[in-house]
């Protein structure tokens, strides 16, 4: 019998974290980025104008940074978000007004999507680009 290759028993045959090597933060934010790249179009159109509305308050010392960010002010930025992507739409005359349901599903879309975006950026993740 070769007592180098010994039976596992079961529990031990699924990778833990102390197995899972080189799935670090990177890695989790390069498999989201990937994962992201996945969405729906009309998804994805809102997720990038997310990244570049966030841009404008990412900076040292935001509050998108603090330990625990407020609940309430990630709220109201979504809804900023909301409000400003709704202007666009309505400025660029689409042929087909949006109707108010459909505003009060995206508004929870784009909380979805800024808490991802947020997480994102306080892990390292790469600042508004997506590729396609």
């Amino acid at each position: 019998m070769d007592f180098n290759h010994r039976i596992l028993p079961y529990y031990m045959a699924y990778p833990t974290k102390s197995m899972q090597m080189g799935r670090g933060e990177d890695t989790v934010i390069r498999d989201m980025e990937y994962l992201q790249q996945m969405y729906p179009g009309e998804v994805r159109k809102y997720q990038q104008r997310i990244a570049q509305i966030l841009d404008r308050v990412d900076y040292e010392g935001s509050m998108i940074y603090d330990e625990y960010p407020d609940r309430y002010s990630l709220e109201r930025l979504a809804k900023n978000m909301l409000q400003i992507m709704r202007k666009e739409e309505e400025e660029n005359g689409s042929e087909e007004p949006t109707p108010p349901e459909k505003w009060n599903w995206l508004q929870d879309l784009v909380q979805v999507l800024l808490y991802n975006e947020v997480y994102k950026r306080r892990h390292g993740g790469r600042r508004g680009i997506i590729y396609f």
